[in-house]
């Protein structure tokens, strides 16, 4: 599965846009909680994004550290 903001913000959009359009009551809900859910995937991938590089940056520093601990004995 494509776990890329971009790409669930852009289907957000499409749904709202068909929301907008459509004429019948229950299409609309229908867009609408479409555009809803593709934004809240958009919000969950760029926290796990954000996580990711947080846990990455913290084990490249922690690397780094015991290799210089380990280059001083």
């Amino acid at each position: 599965m494509n776990d890329n903001p971009d790409f669930f913000r852009a289907r957000a959009e499409e749904e709202q846009a068909n929301a907008d359009a459509a004429t019948l009551d229950n299409v609309r809900d229908r867009c609408e909680r479409a555009a809803k859910a593709w934004s809240t995937m958009a919000d969950r991938a760029e926290r796990t994004q954000t996580m990711r590089l947080t846990r990455e940056a913290a084990t490249r520093e922690a690397v780094a550290s015991a290799q210089t601990a380990l280059a001083a004995e």
